[in-house]
């Protein structure tokens, strides 16, 4: 006998192509109504034939076997079918099955009962007529047959969900080679929802072991058959006595010092640390529990979500023409894709480095392809290119993120940073003010507080300049100043991670090494928000939070690899390097500090130098900066600059 074939027609052809024989997974999929039909059908039926033996002490008996119960089943099937019907049982996926499902079986079944019931008691028993007709022994029935069927009722399209899903989840699981022993922190929905994912899984992947939750009343209980097996202070000790090879934290909405905390606990254990979608992306619909991910720096050092006035920022950026510079940068690639999202009329990119600067542009145009954007090579210190960029485009806004940023560095090549930072600012502000572009935002530094580097020094020379040049300029001049940011090129944590990578050891300057650290996505917001608020020559100063230590960073980095901290991966001591201070100044309150509307912003108030002398100064500055006397040139940024310090051990040393 041949097989049988489905036959398909492919668009755009003529004839049919023919495929595969369907399997009986796609074949239950086509029928799966009729056959949930079918099955409720039988489920009826079985359950009336329960109620019967029940009601007749389980005895199987001619009189109702045969007069009563053909009759009354088809009777049953004409009310249930419909009501289940109307309370959608044949639409459920029956693999899936939950509580709700369970409840809406339960309404179905209590409403098909009261109609039979007022129907059996007000219409057939009490009509002569229709009750001549029936067959003889129907109104015999006893009582006790519909009470029956209800339970059963109720029992059976359950129990029938039930086993389909516990084929699904027990017997129907793959095992992989070998189940990962796991731990899931948090007893609450998030973790019961992992966990029932976890079973579902086609192939096995996790041996659930138990969870771990600080409430005393889920301690000691179990879900799912799985124990809670205590508070987050005892993770470690049950990490080691259980085994345990992976952890999920399973707490969406949990703080940032709560997910510090877990890891900070097991810091002497050798596991990898997994965590679930934010509770917003769960709601949402847009990622599902079990789409769990390692943790990430990110996750212990961010910040709660920052709340901007979007109607603000839009009328600042929407159809006006916005230049970047340092394009190419961590921050000014993330300035170019929150701007990106405000749908500028044309935004300008404005990079010195190549490769970077095709790959923002590259980026920005798959991720925002209604938004012009023009790739610009171009060195800020270069007058006659900015100035024919500036005459061509005529940008109504710019912000200014190119500088040269590496404290180290700087201090070995001193002349780059003034030059850089201090000729590339005034530059490119004087273009802006000689065409008349709105607003100009320069986003600057923590290190430019009581500097006691080349580059901190150069960047408060910059925003000197800036605020003195807004006092006089239709363009609104604002400066926004912040520490560093997670991830972005030459910071600690992509060089923590390659010295992991490599084995060790991780290089630490100082035990007691403080720094302020800020989401690359967060700052930007920030600088955007503060830019709406300028009026001209302020000064923004963003909350930073609380300082954190680089040793504790350094530590965090190594357990979510999966190491342990001085034992797989060694943390080395390099002293504090040439300009490097062990604690950054930033701070949004005070005496010299203005409260504006939002919360994380403020305005330093300063008393700025008068013009004649800043930019006699400046020039002189930059004089110097063209030849090799760094001694020269840190005398001068003292004069500019008197809080500089140096703190300089290199040859650059004043």
């Amino acid at each position: 006998m041949s097989e049988r074939h489905v036959e398909t027609e492919t668009p755009g052809s003529d004839s049919p192509h023919r495929r595969l024989p369907a399997s009986p997974a796609s074949f239950l999929l086509t029928f799966r109504k009729p056959l949930i039909i079918l099955a409720h059908v039988l489920a009826f039926a079985v359950s009336l034939m329960f109620a019967f033996l029940v009601a007749n002490n389980m005895q199987f008996r001619r009189d109702w076997l045969v007069e009563q119960y053909p009759f009354l089943l088809l009777f049953f099937l004409a009310v249930k079918l419909p009501a289940f019907a109307l309370f959608k049982q044949y639409r459920g996926w029956w693999r899936y099955v939950s509580i709700s499902d369970l409840l809406g079986i339960l309404r179905a079944s209590l409403v098909s009962t009261l109609i039979i019931v007022a129907i059996w008691f007000t219409v057939i028993l009490q009509i002569p007529t229709v009750r001549g007709a029936l067959p003889p022994g129907i109104a015999a029935v006893s009582q006790g047959v519909f009470m029956a069927d209800l339970f059963s009722t109720i029992l059976l399209p359950a129990g029938l969900r039930m086993i389909i899903r516990l084929y699904h989840e027990e017997f129907r699981t793959t095992e992989s080679l070998r189940l990962k022993r796991f731990l899931i922190v948090g007893a609450g929905n998030a973790g019961e929802a992992l966990l029932r994912e976890i079973h579902r899984m086609p192939v096995a992947q996790y041996d659930v072991v138990g969870f771990i939750d600080d409430d005393p009343v889920k301690q000691g209980t179990d879900i799912h058959g799985i124990p809670v097996l205590g508070p987050v202070e005892r993770l470690a000790e049950i990490c080691d006595d259980r085994n345990i090879e992976e952890i999920a934290i399973a707490m969406p909405s949990a703080t940032h010092q709560q997910l510090r905390r877990v890891i900070q606990v097991c810091g002497g254990t050798k596991i990898r640390f997994r965590t679930v979608p934010s509770i917003t992306d769960i709601a949402s619909g847009k990622l599902r529990v079990s789409q769990i991910r390692d943790v990430d720096i990110n996750d212990l050092l961010g910040r709660e979500v920052v709340r901007l006035d979007l109607h603000q920022i839009e009328a600042f950026a929407r159809d006006k023409t916005i230049l970047v510079t340092g394009a190419g940068g961590s921050i000014g690639s993330e300035m170019c894709r929150q701007i990106c999202q405000f749908e500028p009329k044309l935004l300008l990119l404005i990079e010195q480095a190549e490769n970077p600067l095709f790959y923002v542009e590259r980026d920005l145009r798959r991720q925002f392809p209604r938004v012009p954007t023009q790739p610009l090579v171009c060195n800020i210190t270069d007058k006659a290119r900015v100035k024919e960029i500036f005459a061509q485009y005529k940008p109504q806004v710019v912000i200014h993120a190119a500088a040269h940023k590496h404290v180290p560095l700087m201090e070995l090549n001193s002349g780059e940073a003034v030059k850089n930072n201090v000729l590339g600012t005034q530059t490119v502000a004087d273009a802006a003010d000689r065409h008349h572009a709105t607003n100009f935002v320069m986003i600057s530094t923590d290190k430019a507080v009581n500097p006691t580097s080349m580059m901190g020094s150069s960047k408060r020379i910059a925003e000197m300049y800036i605020q003195d040049l807004g006092k006089t300029s239709k363009t609104h001049f604002v400066t926004v100043r912040f520490g560093n940011v997670l991830g972005s090129e030459g910071s600690v944590v992509p060089i923590f991670k390659r010295q992991i990578a490599e084995g060790g050891p991780v290089t630490v300057t100082h035990p007691e090494m403080k720094r302020y650290f800020m989401t690359i996505p967060e700052a930007s917001q920030l600088v955007l928000q503060a830019a709406t608020m300028g009026r001209g020559g302020e000064i923004f100063v963003l909350d930073m939070g609380e300082p954190v230590k680089i040793l504790d960073l350094a530590k965090e980095l190594i357990t979510l690899s999966g190491f342990r901290p001085g034992e797989d991966i060694e943390i080395a001591f390099a002293g504090p390097r040439p300009g490097e201070k062990l604690f950054e100044e930033l701070r949004i309150e005070g005496e010299d500090m203005q409260r504006t509307g939002h919360p994380k912003i403020s305005i330093w108030k300063n008393i700025p130098m008068d013009r004649a002398g800043l930019r006699a100064g400046i020039a002189e500055l930059l004089s110097i900066a063209g030849g090799s006397d760094p001694a020269a040139l840190a005398r001068k940024i003292k004069e500019l600059v008197p809080e500089y310090s140096s703190v300089s051990n290199g040859p650059d040393a004043s």
